[in-house]
């Protein structure tokens, strides 16, 4: 058995190309009956998010490796293609843009992936929900078994070691995080905290959802078109207000985080200095995202407002980074010991099989034997006799195959095969077992 993945990534491929193989919920179901019905795969596992798709399988296979970078590597072809027929691709035109990993490299890759080590951004904590939904789906969809189901929850246990042992996730590496960070050390505690967030762009969102995470009292989210601050602040339990009514909404805000494309400043002194007045100076913690600034700089010279511009905050994203890396180094060490004893536990299966078969393969000898044996009786051999020729066959039927590889490995000088016989038949002298 081996363990393949397969696929294209935000480093490998454009999101052009990414969208073109990416795998929705309404046919996710479907392409995992069709992946695990091709001839080489046992199991199968889909995880398709915006900055990557990746298909997971366990086959039967030839050969291993220890991991492979191009999409027709040993044991990924099948899936390449298939993957290209799935989409309506040319299999060779999506060639360049995969890569192809194999048993230790497959086993260390999900873990990495897992762990936010293989993330756009280093360390974010959403792609291990998205991992756990994928196998959600697949193992609800009867395509995963005893193999990729150990595999995966030994991902999600590793994914969780590394978040609590390592500072992975602690440093803030985006303008968003960063400001959610100092928000949090303003307001120790956010869930009676108001945010005013102005715009709907990406940045906006982010802050919105790490806002969210950290359980913020409440949303405002307010953009010259409405409808897209509505659809963003739904997400979030959130409430949408027009551009022209943020003066009217200011006294509420704990929290105001501003990134529009406006070319003049939306928020000025006076508007500030009123809305401080109404909140009986109640503080305000201000960050100016935007480029053009949002927010008069005079704002900032207001006692009861602590205001941050996006020049603040690059220094608290550098550190961050910094920080992440130093983590991510002590992940590496915690993935590299659980992809060894998950390999180890792979390597015996193969052990577990090997014997069974052998068992399996010794009984029918056996019963072959004792049918003659029986027959011997019923025909008034003597029981002496009869045992004796049990002993010879069974002595002969076993050690016949085993003998005639010897020999051939002595003629052949093959001395690792010899040495392994050597230790494979001499049990008794190291557990002192005897009958």
């Amino acid at each position: 058995m081996a363990i393949l993945a397969v696929g294209l990534n935000h480093k490998t491929a454009p999101v052009a190309m990414r969208e073109r193989v990416a795998f929705g919920p309404d046919i996710l179901v479907g392409a995992l009956r069709s992946l695990t019905g091709l001839a080489p795969i046992c199991e199968g596992l889909i995880l398709s998010t915006c900055n990557r798709t990746e298909i997971y399988c366990s086959m039967h296979t030839g050969g291993h490796a220890g991991g492979h970078t191009g999409g027709h590597a040993e044991g990924g072809e099948p899936i390449t293609d298939w993957l290209g027929r799935f989409h309506g691709l040319d299999p060779a035109h999506l060639e360049p843009y995969l890569y192809t990993r194999l048993d230790r490299e497959a086993v260390s890759h999900l873990l990495r992936v897992a762990s936010g080590l293989d993330s756009m951004v280093l360390g974010e904590p959403q792609i291990l929900g998205q991992v756990k939904t994928a196998f959600q789906v697949a193992n609800d969809s009867g395509a995963t078994g005893k193999l990729l189901g150990r595999l995966f929850q030994n991902a999600f246990a590793v994914a969780k070691q590394v978040r609590t042992d390592t500072a992975i996730g602690n440093s803030p590496v985006s303008v968003a995080f960063a400001a959610v960070s100092l928000a949090r050390q303003i307001f120790s505690d956010l869930s009676d905290q108001t945010a005013l967030l102005v715009g709907a762009g990406e940045t906006i969102e982010l802050a919105a959802r790490h806002l969210h995470q950290h359980r913020i009292g409440r949303i405002l989210v307010a953009n010259r078109t409405v409808e897209r601050a509505h659809g963003l602040a739904v997400r979030f339990d959130g409430f949408a207000i027009a551009l022209t009514e943020v003066a009217n909404h200011l006294p509420q805000a704990d929290i105001l985080i501003t990134s529009t494309a406006s070319p003049l400043p939306i928020l000025g002194k006076g508007t500030v200095e009123r809305a401080l007045r109404q909140r009986k100076h109640r503080p305000i913690f201000m960050v100016d995202i935007a480029v053009p600034r949002d927010i008069e700089p005079e704002v900032g010279e207001l006692d009861d407002v602590y205001l941050y511009t996006v020049d603040d905050l690059r220094d608290l994203v550098a550190e961050g980074l910094r920080s992440r890396r130093e983590a991510a180094e002590q992940a590496e060490e915690i993935i590299g010991f659980h992809t060894e004893e998950f390999l180890c536990w792979l390597r015996s299966l193969d052990a577990v099989t090997l014997i069974q078969d052998y068992r399996d393969r010794a009984e029918r000898l056996r019963d072959q034997v004792l049918t003659k044996a029986r027959r011997q009786l019923q025909g008034g051999k003597p029981p002496e006799e009869v045992i004796g020729f049990v002993a010879h066959t069974l002595t002969n039927k076993l050690l016949h195959g085993p003998s005639v590889c010897l020999r051939q490995a002595g003629r052949e000088g093959r001395e690792e095969l010899l040495a392994a016989a050597n230790e494979l038949f001499r049990p008794h002298e190291k557990s002192g077992s005897s009958l």
